[in-house]
């Protein structure tokens, strides 16, 4: 009997990594008169004040604002934001790319994201469709669409669950059993078929996890932003593999590096079912 191809789980951050600013700047501030930054002066102000958590700060901010200048803000308003969303260069054909390489080799591809932004706005762009999951924050509506609360806020400490979940395939965000042991041979994504690919030191909890389990972990840099530096630091604390720039194109470094991943990841998996097969 055929045995299955090995998975290989490509998670990624969104802000700063797939899209080179924060997704609210993609028409939600716009509306409010103010400035990228004096947005999340603003944000930050709050959630110092109040010591709440930055992600559920910003979340009811959103709403706040939108309230006082009299603006009616809904589910359809936030995923229309996603569709204006700009991506890093070869984001929209960088998945067909990956995943017909993956197919020529025999490695089933899964794309993730694991996001502190708002999975509405996610669901909006051209790239939805590629991941099996989004996990982001999003909010409860009321019957006019009208966000009420947050249904969900991912901070970068809770990002880890969410590697676990796809680690042992208990994706949905309320099963309880993602906490019940699993042995590790059983588990559909191991750590090690894992590629975690962030920005910034809300990322390292992540990168850290699937490192140090076997997975590999890219941190990825927007040349005209200057964070490569940082990266290198990373890198030289055993947080990070690689620190690549966020071109995604054709033949581009991070699409060459995930390439050879991926073929270490098959060759792994050859090896240790001809080991399987001598033991029986």
């Amino acid at each position: 009997m055929k045995e299955e191809n090995p998975k290989v789980a490509l998670i990624y951050d969104f802000d700063k990594t797939l899209s080179p600013k924060d997704m609210q700047s993609y028409g939600y501030i716009d509306k409010l008169g103010v400035t990228d930054e004096e947005f999340w002066v603003k944000c930050n102000d709050f959630c110092r004040k109040h010591k709440t958590d930055r992600i559920l700060g910003y979340m009811y901010l959103m709403v706040e604002a939108y309230k006082q200048k009299g603006i009616q803000l809904t589910k359809d308003f936030l995923i229309d934001c996603g569709k204006n969303i700009e991506l890093y260069k070869g984001v929209e054909t960088w998945f067909d790319r990956i995943n017909k390489f993956g197919k020529n080799i025999g490695v089933d591809v899964e794309h993730y994201v694991v996001s502190s932004g708002l999975k509405e706005m996610i669901e909006g762009t051209k790239i939805a469709k590629y991941f099996k999951e989004i996990y982001a924050g999003y909010f409860v509506y009321d019957e006019n669409n009208h966000p009420i609360w947050p249904a969900l806020a991912i901070n970068y400490t809770n990002k880890t669950q969410f590697i676990y979940r796809i680690n042992k395939g208990i994706l949905n965000v309320v099963d309880d059993s993602i906490n019940d042991k699993m042995p590790h041979e059983i588990r559909p994504v191991p750590f090690t078929n894992m590629i975690y690919i962030g920005d910034s030191v809300t990322d390292i909890p992540c990168m850290r996890l699937v490192m140090k389990n076997g997975g590999y972990s890219i941190g990825v840099y927007d040349k005209d932003h200057k964070n490569e530096e940082y990266l290198n630091t990373l890198i030289n604390q055993n947080r990070i593999n690689y620190a690549l720039e966020s071109d995604y194109s054709k033949n581009s470094e991070i699409e060459n590096v995930v390439k050879e991943i991926m073929q270490l990841v098959k060759h792994s998996t050859n090896l240790k079912e001809i080991s399987k097969m001598q033991r029986k």
